[in-house]
């Protein structure tokens, strides 16, 4: 059992350490306020070859696994600079279409997805059905060689920015009349397709949309893989990834939070001489909250490292612990760390109270914690499916 880094991993992390300092809160801060996205950022991470760490080599990428894409995700939401398009694009789209997509589509795609010059989304979400694919209305029909989506999704992350979105639907199988999931590559400017902004009480630069699709037409080859039975392990392949390194995210926000809370109460002085970190008041739920994130961090890596092995199952369990585990820790360390630095934890100037809504909606998506501690009861501990 080995707790260490590889050398590259060690130099990876130092190094999207350094470029997320040279941005800062402050910089992510400023871009949500005024409407913006984090594109310098981005593009720099993506020349740096920070965004295609767990792309194939021979599309451009670094030839890493999960782990190394959650390690840039960590250390970048670790200088305040919490990327979730990190999630949507490298993770899930890249991963789906490495393991699963066409030659063609690999080569169309990863190496824009590698150097950030392209951005996929992803749309699984629907108002009725949740993530819940086996519910999911949105259907796609065979019209003559061509298909036809029609459907509605919703919080869909970064539609905005990206060229394509990465459709999960529904399809016949002609062989047995039964619906199966699909997965479809959509231009964003596809004809038929229509996006409406949703107002969130997160501050963050990345955007959320409802999506409207009305008999959107695509080609035989915007279907992912090269039958309809591609679809189902398709989709499974980018959840765990996308656990990973949203639990990732949030370890990360997690630090960042408790280590400007502790830079504050060590030096902040208002009883005598003494720094109000001195006071186990004051340092004991920092204490804590630090003690929930590595723990946190532990089955983040532990998860990874699984999910890189070709482990599937056990990443799975081990991806659902982690993300349930950084959502609690994330959300405790920002709170208390708000809490620590008083009413200036209420401020912009300290930053960490602009992060309470990124760290509440961890506790809810991509998969609410209830959802997590379901699969947990039923897939850990051999209880009956209670839903």
């Amino acid at each position: 059992m080995n707790f260490d880094l590889t050398t590259e991993q060690d130099q990876l992390r130092d190094a999207v350490r350094e470029l997320g300092r040279k941005y800062g809160h402050s910089y992510f801060v400023s871009k949500a306020k005024a409407g913006e996205h984090t594109a310098e950022l981005w593009h720099e991470a993506g020349r740096l070859g920070y965004l295609g760490v767990n792309i194939p080599t021979e599309y451009g990428g670094g030839g890493g696994g999960i782990t190394d894409l959650a390690l840039v995700c960590e250390e970048l939401a670790a200088t305040g600079c919490p990327l979730l398009l990190l999630v949507v694009s490298p993770a899930i789209a890249a991963t789906i279409i490495s393991r699963h997509g066409t030659e063609e589509q690999r080569k169309k795609h990863l190496p824009g997805l590698a150097d950030g010059s392209e951005k996929i989304v992803f749309a699984i979400t629907e108002p009725d059905a949740g993530s819940n694919f086996h519910r999911l209305s949105t259907v796609a029909r065979r019209d003559g060689d061509d298909w036809l989506l029609t459907g509605r999704k919703i919080y869909i992350s970064g539609v905005d920015e990206a060229g394509h979105v990465l459709v999960v639907a529904r399809t016949e199988d002609a062989s047995t009349g039964k619906l199966k999931p699909a997965l479809f590559i959509v231009p964003t400017d596809a004809p038929g397709l229509e996006k409406s902004k949703l107002d969130m009480e997160i501050l963050s630069p990345e955007n959320q949309f409802l999506l409207f699709l009305d008999d959107v037409r695509l080609p035989a080859d915007a279907l992912v893989g090269e039958s309809l039975d591609a679809g189902l392990p398709a989709l499974f392949a980018g959840l765990n990834p996308e656990r990973i390194t949203v639990a990732a995210m949030g370890a990360g926000t997690g630090r960042y939070a408790i280590d400007r809370a502790s830079d504050y109460t060590a030096t902040r002085k208002v009883w005598g001489g003494n720094s109000i970190g001195s006071h186990q008041g004051v340092a004991h739920p920092l204490a804590h909250a630090a003690v929930q994130v590595e723990l946190a961090r532990l089955m983040i890596y532990k998860a990874a490292t699984l999910y890189d092995a070709g482990r599937d199952l056990e990443a799975g369990i081990s991806g659902n612990m982690a993300k349930y585990a950084a959502g609690e820790a994330a959300a405790l360390a920002v709170d208390t760390a708000v809490q620590a630095l008083g009413g200036a934890g209420m401020t912009t100037e300290y930053g960490v109270s602009t992060l309470l809504g990124a760290v509440r909606a961890g506790r809810i998506a991509p998969v609410s914690r209830e959802m997590i501690l379901n699969f947990v009861a039923q897939h850990v501990l051999g209880q009956d499916k209670s839903y």
